[in-house]
């Protein structure tokens, strides 16, 4: 790699690693990308979750998702909603016999009941808020979601159908508060990034001028036009900080970064927010934007250059 020139390290190095950023279906399934305290795990509410889901049950979600390391509380409140409204419905009870606020059949419930939660019934019920959504963690923990391993198939475990997965995720992403404030440096590499959607993979490609990008002429350019200098080259980008901790949420505008290993990094997205990022993947694909996976073996870790000032 040394022996590269800049351009062409950087080049090469958006090739090594084809990251599978999903395309329009999949962009609803941006929550399966979460590691231990990413963004959608720590996620505030949005505007519209806040008026849609009762008080309490937004603060049961909350408390419950904890229960399984790395799953989304918006999870949670999304299956919530599809199953019973957040226990609105009028009875609670499925023509398959399931009940209470997240339809569990009794038999299915008694697996996941234990402990029981603070402030659940003794014995458990399914028909109990506190024991169904601390069940419902649970279950979804047991069958994938454990740190983002595969969150679609601990959904699909809970209604085997790949519509219902999608339904659920797609509510889970608008449960969820994390777009920018425009005018903020992150708000302008965002929206940069974004605005190139469709831009054409061109290996060394610094913008247009060129035909396109590659990974870290995109994330360079997106800064550049936030007023913020960084590193041309992935690796250099990814050294260049200044790093955020892991289990520190993730915030719009933070660059993710992958490789074999801290002093290998092969390529860097933007994230965008809700468990999504742009990113310029390989030659013969455009700039596009889907699941942030940070949930792969890949991920080295995450940068903020927006903390190191620009436009406010």
């Amino acid at each position: 790699m040394s022996s590269l020139s800049t351009k062409a390290t950087a080049g090469v190095g958006c090739t090594v690693v084809a990251l599978p950023l999903l395309g329009a279906v999949a962009v609803a399934s941006a929550l399966g990308s979460l590691f231990p305290g990413g963004s959608s795990t720590a996620a505030a509410p949005s505007k519209h979750a806040v008026a849609d889901i009762p008080p309490y049950m937004l603060a049961l979600y909350q408390r419950a998702a904890p229960e399984c390391p790395g799953l989304s509380w918006t999870v949670l409140a999304a299956i919530g909603k599809v199953e019973t409204d957040h226990a609105r419905h009028p009875t609670m009870i499925s023509s398959a016999g399931a009940v209470g606020p997240m339809q569990f059949l009794p038999s299915t419930f008694k697996q996941y009941a234990h402990p029981v939660p603070p402030g659940g019934k003794n014995p458990p019920t399914p028909w109990d808020p506190v024991d169904a959504v601390h069940a419902a963690a649970r279950l979804l923990c047991a069958n994938g979601a454990r740190n983002g391993r595969d969150l679609r198939r601990a959904i699909w475990h809970y209604n085997h159908s790949n519509a219902y997965v999608d339904h659920v995720l797609t509510i889970a992403a608008k449960y969820a508060a994390s777009a920018p404030e425009p005018g903020t440096a992150a708000g302008k590499a965002v929206a940069f990034a974004r605005a190139q959607i469709g831009t054409p993979y061109v290996w060394g490609g610094d913008g247009p001028a060129e035909g396109g990008f590659d990974c870290s002429g995109l994330t360079q350019a997106a800064y550049r036009a936030a007023g913020i200098s960084i590193p041309r080259v992935a690796q250099a980008q990814y050294d260049a900080g200044p790093r955020v901790p892991r289990g520190v949420p993730l915030a719009p505008g933070d660059l993710l970064f992958f490789g074999p290993s801290p002093r290998n990094i092969t390529h860097v997205s933007l994230y965008t927010g809700n468990g999504r990022a742009v990113d310029a993947p390989r030659p013969g694909k455009v700039v596009r934007e889907g699941a942030a996976n940070t949930h792969l073996a890949t991920f080295q870790g995450t940068t903020r250059p927006a903390a190191r000032g620009g436009p406010r």
